[in-house]
């Protein structure tokens, strides 16, 4: 019997972007200029937050976290769909799928934790604002991220080793225009229960578990404003969660429809996908940058030519 941790596939051919070849120029130029707004964006919150000393407050440093979880992801797709838009031949190679896999899930994981812990910081903040110096203090905000880049981390990993010991001895066409766990199990000839299983878990705990969690730290926020009879305090008291309300609504309401969805069109997919991975990053600094005083200073500083 012929052992079954082997790989005969070498590369995977995916399934272009879109069917007009004819428009390849004009996306080449659209996701590039998406990719470019992205990292620089994010580049600029993380160095906003590290030069400017209003901003080193828990808030902040984990939406540098988050910038730095956008650029991992949209860096993990973009570069590597840029390259396969212009060439008739989409391919990618079997560790080069292996490494996209990898940093994909742990940048999605990442965040989605993230996005809790953040809405755990506005909890704290508006219900319990005498608290909040000791509750989110230095040392236990450092603690957080670690977990959380901890968590996403090991959770890529497992999922990533329980895909090495599958077999892929036949079809490579994969169809989407990156690698994903389904797409490139339903590639697989070896069984692929386990990593279903695997992956169930960890949309429950990852997925909804995290939703659950932040959907009840909004709850208590909302609770405790409506019952603040100053209307400036209550608009006061929203205004500092909006940003992070927005960007979770944003990002909740592509991933959960992304893995929980039924078996749709490629093109609805498509569209699916390029939210969460070009768009979402590229937006993420501007939502937490337009409304916020201090983050526009910071960003003064860093680039003097920028209008008030």
């Amino acid at each position: 019997m012929e052992p079954s941790n082997h790989t005969r596939v070498t590369e995977f051919i995916m399934q272009g972007l879109f069917d007009h070849p004819h428009h390849q120029g004009f996306f080449f130029r659209l996701f590039l200029c998406l990719y470019t707004a992205a990292i620089m964006g994010n580049s600029l919150i993380i160095v906003a937050v590290v030069i400017h000393p209003p901003l080193h407050t828990p808030m902040y440093f984990f939406i540098a976290n988050l910038a730095l979880v956008d650029i991992l992801c949209t860096t993990s797709v973009l570069p590597k769909m840029l390259q396969n838009i212009m060439q008739e031949k989409k391919t990618i190679s079997f560790d080069g799928c292996v490494a996209q896999i990898f940093v994909l899930t742990l940048s999605l994981a990442t965040e989605v934790l993230l996005l809790t812990v953040m809405s755990y910081d506005r909890y704290v903040a508006i219900c319990h604002p005498l608290r909040y110096v000791k509750l989110m203090s230095k040392d236990i905000c450092i603690r957080l991220a670690a977990s959380v880049w901890a968590v996403g981390t090991i959770s890529s990993f497992m999922n990533i080793l329980l895909m090495l010991r599958l077999d892929f001895c036949g079809p490579n066409l994969i169809h989407h225009f990156f690698c994903e766990f389904p797409t490139v199990m339903a590639l697989s000839c070896s069984s692929t229960y386990l990593n279903q299983i695997m992956i169930f878990i960890a949309h429950i705990f990852l997925a909804m578990g995290n939703f659950l969690l932040t959907t009840v730290s909004y709850s208590f926020i909302i609770f405790t404003v409506l019952k603040i009879r100053s209307s400036k305090r209550k608009q006061r008291a929203f205004s500092t969660c909006s940003s992070h309300l927005l960007v979770v609504t944003l990002y909740y309401s592509t991933i959960i429809y992304a893995y929980t969805r039924p078996t749709s069109s490629y093109s609805l997919d498509t569209v699916v996908s390029i939210m969460y991975t070009p768009v979402t990053p590229t937006l993420n600094p501007l939502i937490y940058s337009l409304r916020n005083k201090e983050v526009k200073v910071a960003i003064r500083k860093i680039l003097p030519f920028a209008t008030k």
